[in-house]
């Protein structure tokens, strides 16, 4: 009877009562910093943020969930930045510009050696003087071996 007397005493003690507090306290906190991050993260990326925080607002944890679900995979910066890279990698195998695979620097098509760092690129075919990949053993032109 002593222990259920004293659990009783705790439950309305007044550092009970304090605990209580704070912890609705701190529910608010995290609730209130949710509907901002909500806002902020839906307009990096170009969503409705006004929209979303006042759903986060009025449902408040399920709605910051069900916004994690729903929202847009990149923000705006990255899906610029991902149509640059697309953009740059489709200008590249479009004007099929060639770069030395030694230094990098820009070459043509036809350079034996590259004039920057002097790395052999291509070979002239003993038969018939047509330029041929290092690799090659045999000339795809005249069928001279190499």
């Amino acid at each position: 009877m002593e222990t259920l007397q004293g659990i009783l005493e705790f439950f309305n003690s007044p550092l009970f009562k304090l605990m209580t507090r704070m912890f609705i306290l701190y529910l608010f906190i995290l609730w209130f910093s949710t509907v901002i991050w909500t806002y902020t993260d839906a307009k990096k990326r170009g969503g409705a943020a006004l929209t979303w925080s006042a759903f986060t607002l009025v449902f408040p944890f399920i709605g910051v969930l069900v916004y994690l679900i729903l929202r847009p995979k990149e923000t705006i910066e990255e899906a610029e930045m991902n149509s640059l890279e697309y953009e740059f990698k489709r200008s590249l195998l479009e004007d099929e510009v060639k770069y030395c695979p030694a230094c990098g620097k820009r070459i043509e098509e036809d350079f034996q050696i590259c004039p920057y760092c002097l790395k052999k690129l291509k070979k002239k075919c003993t038969s018939c003087g047509r330029l041929l990949k290092l690799d090659w053993h045999v000339c795809p032109y005249c069928r001279q071996e190499q």
